[in-house]
Parts: C-alpha cells; structure tokens; sequence
C-alpha cells in the first residue's frame, strides 16, 4: 500500500521541484564546475588538458513530459548551462531540438528499438530476441537516419531507454551499439553507457521518484566531494503531469498485458 501512494504522489501531487534543480545549477556554479553536455564532455577526453577542473555533465532522457522538459530547458538558458537531452520516437519535438541545439546544448536520440521488438512481436526469450538483431538494426538506422535528416544535423552521441521487456529478458537495448559498424555507419561517437565515458566520471547520479528523490546521493552533497559528476534527470520526476503520467501508466498497462496474451 505505501508503495502505491509513494506512486501515486510522485505521479498526481507532488509539487514542483524546478527550484531544487536550479539551486543544483546555482551550486555548481559557486563552486567552479564547468557545467556540459555528454557531448563536449566525451571530446573534452580525448584532449586531456583541456579539461576543467571541476565538471558537472548533465543529462535529461526525455522518456515523457516535453512541458516540463522545456522548463528544464528555460531554468539552464537563465543561467547560461549548456546540457544533452535524449529524446524517444514518442517525445520528439523538432523545433525544440532545434532550441536546444542553438543554445548551445545537445538533442539526440533515446533508443528502445530492441524492446520495442520483442514488445510488438511478443519475444520472450532472450536468445529468440538476441537472433533478431539484424532485423533490429537495420530498424534503428531507419529511425536514426529520419531524426538526423529532419534536424538537419549529426547526433554525437545517444543513449538507450530502459524499459520492462528489457528487465523481464536481461536484454538491453545498449548490445545493439556493441556493433562498431552501425556506429561508423550513423556517426555515433558515444554511446552515453559506454565504458571510455563512464570510467571519466567520479560520482553517477541519478534522479528517482518520491521518496528517494536521488541515487546514490543527493548532488547538493556530491558537489564539492567529487571532481567529475555526471547527473541523469527525467522531466517527471521534477514536476507532475496529470495528463501525460495517467497516458503513460495506461501505456505501459496496455503493453505488459499484449506483451503476456
């Protein structure tokens, strides 16, 4: 039972948490830390030098709620923070990636064509899924190839969605850019789980739903203690969304259940 209202808090009445978000800005900003997109920050490696000393990477995964992502947005232009968003096939919103791009920051893709597959052909089998692969790929290029062309401009980097059909398998979404060819042949320079990025980053932070908020610490208390921070947000988790909270539970209801019949 606590569970469920811990979910329907997080998702109906919770308030809005944007002025914790920019106090995180705010405080980065006191305290000297270059403030980057997963972008610069995986070139910024390959020139050591170049480097600050202190480097807080933000990245937004826009899995739902393009309001709040916008607001995310308006909050990091005020103070001149540059950050990646990742945006799924559901979220994409051209004329706010353009926003994006121009301020500075980073709009690309938030993959899920691997459970996407096994959603929409009923998979549930790892293996069965893992011999699909080329099917798969050649399904992301499509994708790939169509945002790239209506932006008009690369993607750098992209960063894959987690979704129940890849926890239920073991399968995630990321084995699909193990393949060095698909990226040569999109442009990918990152992927945002690769190793070379990850093992650059002291402290990985991630937001989570009320009551925890954040995992494995808060920022306000990583900042200062650790030199390179990568923070992962999601649009939901800072302000809630009547509308688009109750369409993506349905959603995801209505796909559990066509994925088990």
């Amino acid at each position: 039972m606590k569970t469920v209202f811990h979910r329907f808090y997080a998702d109906y009445l919770m308030p809005s948490r944007l002025g914790e978000y920019e106090a995180v800005l705010r405080q980065a900003k006191e305290m000297d830390y270059a403030q980057l997109p997963v972008r610069d920050f995986f070139r910024a490696l390959a020139q050591p030098a170049t480097l600050p000393e202190r480097v807080l990477v933000h990245r937004h995964d826009i899995d739902s709620d393009l309001r709040t992502a916008k607001k995310l947005f308006a909050v990091e232009s005020r103070h001149g923070i540059q950050a990646t968003y990742y945006f799924r096939l559901c979220t994409l919103d051209f004329g706010f990636m353009r926003e994006i791009a121009a301020a500075g920051s980073e709009a690309s893709y938030h993959y899920e064509e691997v459970s996407d597959f096994a959603k929409r052909h009923r998979i549930r089998d790892a293996d069965a899924l893992r011999k699909r692969f080329p099917e798969i790929r050649e399904l992301f290029i499509r994708n790939f190839d169509s945002i790239r062309q209506r932006l008009g401009m690369p993607l750098a980097t992209v960063a894959s969605h987690g979704d129940f059909a890849n926890r239920r398998l073991n399968v995630i979404n990321h084995e699909l850019l193990r393949d060095p060819d698909l990226r040569a042949h999109c442009g990918i320079e990152c992927e945002a789980y690769d190793e070379p990025l990850l093992r650059n980053i002291d402290m990985y932070i991630s937001d989570r739903k009320y009551p925890v908020y954040y995992r494995p610490m808060s920022p306000f208390d990583a900042l200062g203690q650790h030199r390179r921070i990568l923070f992962l947000t999601h649009p939901v988790q800072w302000e809630t969304n009547w509308v688009d909270n109750t369409r993506l539970n349905a959603r995801r209801l209505v796909e559990e259940l066509a994925w088990r019949a």
